[in-house]
């Protein structure tokens, strides 16, 4: 569990550190519109997301975890130092896509780990912690960005460089982990179906998906939220403290929260989630401050804190356990192709007729999302837990 925190630490911070300067990489250097920069990430984490599903199947049918996620781990780092060549944005597109598909290849046999090694009433514990390591190196990324342009001269290729070294002493760290498959799979014979049946078979868990879905289509990438800063006049090379305090906010959150989410309910504190998003997406529609910018970036740290790792950590109660690494790649399939949808549009809206459109519409998707959510998450039947 700790290692696969570090690993997750060190890709992170290798991954933030490209995320932090992408959109004025994409749109200052490459010269492309702002809705190219929602519609890159909304492709590429949705190919992640079909995916996830893909290989959260097989890792459940071979029981193969670690050989899985640690070829998903080195396909994403080799990606890194082809940004140093980059000359037009369909070159990102191809990249990102690329790096977007070694994350699908990870990350349910990542979490399916996680599950596997950490008792059922201590879940929320365990990805809060995973996720507090996550967005740590995620925190880390974009401030070392801060300090080394100056340095660097505002060279974005040497930053892709030092990332990229910095990914490979993730995909190095993966020494260390261990796999713990639980006793009762080892007597499994009929591997589990990538097909309706497994909706059917797990039927609260078809609800949950659902809800969370239309939620995500509300849910704007954070690449999109960091254009907020120039469009109210703040110099660019701020861009990346927002990244940073949205992490800060992040880190300081999602262990407290996931602890909370064993004991208080991991439900509630998802609808809490829900509610922080909103008041984000509000203050963004009308922040022309500094400070208000911060603000509004706090509240969004907060909300992925509170559902980032909760919502994985509920996604494992409500599957068959033979079915942990599927339902959790059904979970981030959910996520990520409304994520496309949410990009996609949001990066029209604000191209189009404006940033104030984009963050209506968020707020707009996040509340009927988070209505549908309670009410779904309420509905019980006899013959589920």
């Amino acid at each position: 569990m700790f290692f696969l925190g570090i690993v997750s630490m060190l890709n992170d911070f290798s991954n933030e550190m490209i995320q932090a300067i992408m959109p004025i990489f994409l749109t200052a250097t490459l010269g492309a519109p702002i809705f190219v920069v929602g519609l890159i990430e909304g492709v590429a984490d949705a190919l992640a997301s079909v995916l996830k599903i893909v290989f959260g199947w097989a890792s459940d049918k071979w029981k193969m975890r670690k050989k899985i996620a640690v070829a998903g781990y080195i396909l994403s780092v080799s990606t890194r130092p082809f940004f140093t060549i980059a000359s037009n944005f369909w070159h990102i597109f191809f990249l990102r896509s690329l790096d977007r598909v070694g994350k699908g290849m990870r990350d349910a046999p990542r979490d399916a780990l996680i599950s596997e090694s950490t008792e059922s009433n201590t879940l929320g514990k365990s990805f809060g912690f995973h996720r507090m390591m996550d967005t740590f190196g995620g925190m880390m990324g974009p401030l070392l960005v801060f300090f080394l342009l100056p340095v660097f001269f505002g060279s974005y290729e040497l930053i892709f460089l030092v990332a990229f070294a910095v990914g490979a002493l993730a995909v190095l760290a993966f020494v260390f982990v261990e796999e713990h498959p639980r006793t009762e799979e080892k007597n499994l014979t009929i591997p589990p179906k990538m097909n309706i049946s497994f909706l059917k078979n797990n039927r609260r868990f078809s609800l949950f998906l659902f809800s969370i879905f239309i939620f995500g289509l509300g849910t704007l990438p954070v690449a999109l939220l960091l254009l907020r800063a120039p469009s109210i006049g703040i110099e660019v090379k701020y861009v990346p403290i927002f990244y940073f305090i949205y992490h800060v906010a992040f880190l300081t959150a999602a262990f407290p929260l996931g602890r909370l989410a064993d004991s208080f309910g991991k439900r509630k504190i998802i609808t809490i989630g829900f509610f922080a998003v909103l008041l984000s997406y509000v203050s963004l529609m009308f922040v022309q401050t500094f400070f208000g910018l911060v603000i509004s970036f706090v509240l969004f740290g907060i909300y992925s804190a509170a559902t980032d790792g909760v919502e994985r950590a509920l996604a494992a109660r409500l599957v068959d356990e033979h079915s942990l690494a599927m339902g959790q790649g059904m979970l981030n399939a959910a996520v990520g192709l409304s994520a496309l949808l949410a990009g996609g549009i949001g990066g029209l809206l604000w191209t189009y007729i404006g940033p104030q459109a984009t963050f209506v519409y968020a707020a707009t998707l996040s509340f009927v999302g988070s209505i549908l959510f309670v009410f779904l998450m309420n509905v019980r039947f006899k013959d589920v837990k």
